[in-house]
């Protein structure tokens, strides 16, 4: 049974077992702080992103203080072959695979520095730091680093699935200015990968990170931008949407690279400048962020509005860290989520008749504010053109454009009406995509789907040899798995 219809299954029968392993003698090894289920903050703690996963509850969390905490769990761990789960600042996965049920799950969300060296521009984080908090820590310094753009979506996990964003035509993935990790290994070592030690390990953890250690520290490379840049939304009505897109996919392709464009079908949300009318009313949104010089700002925004007859235009300066949360109010943190999406070589007519056709038959929301969306990020630039595709394991090659869809409800009783939505928009849109993606962006589809994911076959033997090489006995499972050889 495929990896996403077995979670389903899992979670329409709540009689289904799971192995439970027997932590009774962890003190033995950690000295540090012990969440049991029951108590307060076990429950804070195993709270997630995605509540589609709340009521199956690990065995245990275990909430270290320091590198060298993380790795005495590691090698108690690996001394039981006890599989474990780890849990950063976000808690973000859709798989909600940062608290596997009745497992023994690491929880990082209190490794919080955050350390910046002005003369090389470097910033090194800890795995419980959220992009709210870097934006805000970077901001002041007049640096960014490119990453996601939802406030509360921690950087660890984004970063280890590759990492995209509204800096990502100028600046590249996230993984592209990802120096150096702090890891423990699956058997307790602590280790750095990067360019010059342990480079295998350093090239895996680019984008399918989330399979080989637990990172204990990231360096980033960051990167003069702000503190003030362009953002908001053009919107257009729904009717409008095809012939818009068709003028918008010429415009991109000589659009200046700091020019970041997602256009979402969505139900408007509440935003500067946009009118309370529409609010809740499905529109095409094109999302823009402009962090090149201010003065052009108004001829750039002025281009994207005379592709049509815009509904709104609601872009003007802000600082970079409110930019960067605007779509906090679409991806509000405790709702049940569903999401598909892949990579498309171009924008086709086929396949923005598809998308906006789609749009119009999206489930009402259950309440005020944005619960199905369908996002058309438009690639370029040092995403996907500047880039090595076997330097890092995350894949991008031959993708000028990557779909996401994204519903999201509070009542159990919707569960099949949504993900309904969700995955007719991906079994449609299956047939144009390319193989490889993005993984951090889709439900998990299972092993056949994942063995592409990361582009040619060579880089997917790679990525099983060194899964072999540093965790033979696949103690980081849950995860959008890569087993070892022999697993």
């Amino acid at each position: 049974m495929p990896d996403e219809a077995r979670r389903q299954a899992e979670m329409a029968d709540p009689t289904t077992s799971v192995s439970i392993p027997d932590l009774s003698d962890i003190e033995s090894e950690f000295k540090g702080e012990i969440l049991r289920p029951g108590t307060p903050a076990f429950g804070e703690s195993r709270y997630i992103f995605n509540t589609r996963w709340v009521g199956r509850d690990p065995a245990l969390i275990v909430k270290p203080k320091n590198t060298e905490e993380v790795a005495s769990v590691m090698r108690y761990a690996s001394a039981r072959g006890i599989p474990v789960g780890i849990r950063s600042g976000g808690g973000h996965g859709v798989d909600g695979s940062a608290m596997p049920e009745g497992q023994l799950v690491i929880d990082l969300s209190a490794f919080k520095d955050i350390e910046f060296d002005l003369e090389t521009l470097q910033v090194t984080l800890g795995p419980g730091v959220v992009l709210g908090e870097m934006d805000t820590a970077s901001e002041a310094h007049g640096l960014v680093v490119p990453a996601g753009t939802v406030s509360n979506t921690g950087v660890a996990g984004l970063a280890l699935g590759g990492g995209v964003g509204y800096n990502m035509r100028r600046f590249g993935a996230t993984v592209d200015s990802m120096l150096s990790c702090e890891v423990v290994t699956a058997d307790g070592r602590v280790v750095t990968a990067s360019k010059t030690e342990n480079p295998d390990l350093f090239w895996a953890l680019r984008g399918a990170g989330h399979n080989y250690g637990v990172v204990t520290s990231l360096t980033f490379q960051a990167h003069k931008a702000g503190p003030i840049v362009g953002g908001g939304a053009v919107i257009y009505h729904l009717e409008d949407a095809p012939a818009v897109l068709k003028k918008l996919r010429e415009y991109m392709k000589t659009a200046p690279r700091e020019l970041s464009m997602i256009a979402a079908l969505v139900p408007t949300p509440p935003m500067p400048g946009v009118p309370e009318e529409y609010y809740g009313v499905v529109k095409m949104s094109l999302l823009t962020v402009y962090t090149g010089d201010l003065a052009n700002l108004d001829s750039v925004v002025g281009e994207l509005a005379a592709l049509g007859t815009p509904a709104a235009v609601a872009v003007q300066p802000m600082p970079w860290h409110i930019v960067n949360s605007i779509l906090d109010e679409a991806a509000p943190y405790g709702r049940r989520v569903h999401t598909r999406g892949g990579y498309f070589e171009a924008l086709t007519d086929e396949i923005i008749e598809i998308t906006t056709s789609r749009a119009a038959i999206a489930p009402p929301p259950e309440v005020p504010g944005p619960s199905t969306v369908q996002n058309i990020w438009f690639m370029g630039g040092a995403i996907s053109e500047d880039f090595d595709e076997d330097s890092v394991s995350f894949s991008r090659e031959g993708a000028g454009i990557f779909w996401e869809s994204v519903a999201q409800w509070d009542s159990p009783e919707n569960d099949d009406t949504f993900a309904a939505w969700v995955d007719g928009n991906g079994d449609t849109l299956q047939p144009l995509m390319l193989g490889n993606g993005y993984c951090n962006l889709t439900t998990d589809r299972g092993p056949e789907w994942l063995s592409r994911l990361y582009g040619k076959p060579a880089k997917w033997e790679r990525l099983v040899d060194l899964k072999t090489k540093w965790d033979p006995q696949n103690l980081f499972r849950f995860n959008k798995n890569i087993k070892p050889k022999g697993a």
